[in-house]
């Protein structure tokens, strides 16, 4: 037991993503971040050099070993992001019914405006809508010439330099990968990334390319597809199937379609998420104003509850711990309102494990997965472990909701990494996963050290013929079969136990 580490019971089951930034990327205050209940951290590739990039990963490893605590690195690329050039004066107020204009040439004054993509001028038309400032500058094409787009202002706001741009109902034909988003593909695939996240993903088949170049540079990292686009909504349970995960990433959502349809639109995804099987993080403004305050505001904290309460599978921080001035405290405070929040989910029926779902497990596997959870709830018991070499079986547990705390343990560490995204489930590092005897001694001293458990309580074990052959583990990406189960109860440390 590590005493600077926070027991499972002081951890969400809800996972906690935070966004690496200057604020946070110092070692000492990714240690805190860890210890305050963050499980995955994300690198943003629109900021920043591959050298820091690398940096970043090599803190968050050293931060992992040194906790002995399997820590998950999430890369998110940029994708097509439609930024605005150089302002002249470096940002102007956009007054109500104002004409500004894009422009191919230089600018001559601050109305006169450029884009990151000159392509993008030959795809407006008269009558689109253009974003701007996160959506709070809204301006509205008049005129469409070779190489100038008239608008004129229809919501009033500041607009800087190097702004996003958005385009809601506008079919764009960039590709969501470009060449530099292949590049840090092939760059987190080789730095070791346990998730890579595609951004304003449109089609199924963008996921798919992303997972092919990911595979050719021999990573299996998890696939994250990120909905922040009309295109990917309308196109949703395709590209959920084909994913590993899916991000709800309401920022640029929130721009691209009605912010009043935000609500509900979350809500349809991680329902799709949970009859898919697919882990679904939930981002974007969470505890946002955390990045100047040491509170969230009420409505925040209602926010983070709700999301958990309709079925996520994790929450992000973004510029609460990459730029805010309390890092620290954001991810405490997150961990303290899920935990908050699941106390009220207890005694919640299991999820059902749906033949439809795209979990690739076998249909025994599928079965063992069920019972055991059944099972735990029958005999009331503390702990559930599951040994699982590709994690998937440690998923399916996991979507099942069961609120007997889990354990994943595995031979394989980038499986133990990916588990901390897993809701509910813990990933237990140095554990036997070969071997039924060395697994429940195991399992009975953690159980016991961690205050999870004590002599006469039940543990349930999950695991393949190879626990009771002390043979390597089975791979269920390549047919092996979790068909074991096996119920104990704890006699003590040091005393032995009994098995069924």
């Amino acid at each position: 037991m590590n005493p600077s580490l926070a027991t499972p019971a002081q951890r969400a089951r809800t996972k906690i993503v935070a966004t690496v930034g200057p604020a946070c990327q110092d070692p000492a205050m990714l240690f805190d971040l860890v210890r305050a209940g963050a499980d995955v951290f994300r690198i943003n590739m629109a900021h920043g050099t591959p050298e820091e990039h690398q940096a970043i990963i090599d803190r968050v490893r050293e931060a992992g070993s040194a906790l002995n605590q399997p820590l998950g690195v999430l890369v998110d690329l940029a994708g097509p992001k439609f930024r605005l050039g150089e302002i002249v004066g470096e940002s102007v107020h956009c007054d109500l019914g104002a004409e500004f204009a894009f422009v191919a040439a230089d600018p001559q004054h601050a109305r006169e405006l450029t884009t990151n993509y000159p392509p993008l001028m030959r795809e407006m038309s008269a009558g689109d809508q253009v974003m701007l400032a996160d959506g709070n500058v809204s301006m509205r094409v008049t005129k469409v010439a070779k190489n100038r787009v008239d608008m004129r202002v229809e919501s009033a706001g500041l607009i800087r330099s190097r702004q996003g741009i958005n385009l809601p109902g506008v079919r764009i034909s960039v590709p969501a990968i470009s060449v530099e988003d292949h590049q840090n593909a092939i760059w987190a695939a080789k730095a070791g990334a346990d998730f890579v996240s595609l951004s304003f993903v449109r089609s199924p088949d963008e996921v798919r390319t992303l997972k092919d170049i990911v595979r050719s540079s021999g990573s299996d990292a998890t696939i994250i597809a990120k909905i922040e686009k009309r295109e990917a909504l309308d196109r949703l349970d395709e590209i959920v199937a084909v994913a590993d995960g899916i991000m709800v990433a309401r920022g640029d959502l929130g721009v691209e379609i009605d912010v009043a349809q935000i609500p509900t639109e979350q809500k349809r995804v991680v329902r799709t998420c949970q009859r898919l099987h697919k882990p679904v993080i939930i981002a974007t403004e969470m505890l946002d104003s955390m990045q100047e305050s040491p509170r969230p505001t009420r409505a925040e904290a209602t926010d983070v509850a709700n999301a958990i309460l309709d079925g996520a599978d994790a929450c992000m921080l973004s510029g609460e711990t990459a730029i805010g001035s309390y890092p620290r405290e954001s991810v405490a405070m997150m961990n303290r309102i899920a935990l908050a929040t699941e106390a009220s989910m207890k005694g919640r029926p299991l999820r059902d494990m749906a033949e439809g779902a795209s979990d690739g497990l076998q249909e025994v596997t599928r079965a063992v997965v069920r019972g055991a959870g059944v099972m735990a709830q029958v005999v009331s018991a503390k702990l559930v472990v599951v040994a699982s070499f590709s994690g998937r079986t440690a998923l399916a547990l996991s979507q099942q909701r069961s609120f007997a705390p889990t354990v994943g343990v595995s031979s394989n560490a980038s499986t133990l990494r990916k588990m901390c995204l897993y809701w509910g489930v813990t990933p237990l590092a140095g554990a036997p996963a070969c071997n039924v005897e060395q697994l429940i001694r195991h399992a009975d001293l953690w159980a016991c050290e961690q205050g999870m458990a004590q002599r006469g309580d039940r543990i349930v074990i999950v695991g393949g013929s190879h626990l009771t052959a002390g043979t390597a583990e089975d791979d269920e990406m390549s047919e092996g079969v979790h068909d074991i189960v096996i119920v104990h109860e704890i006699e003590g440390p040091a005393n032995g136990a009994r098995s069924e």
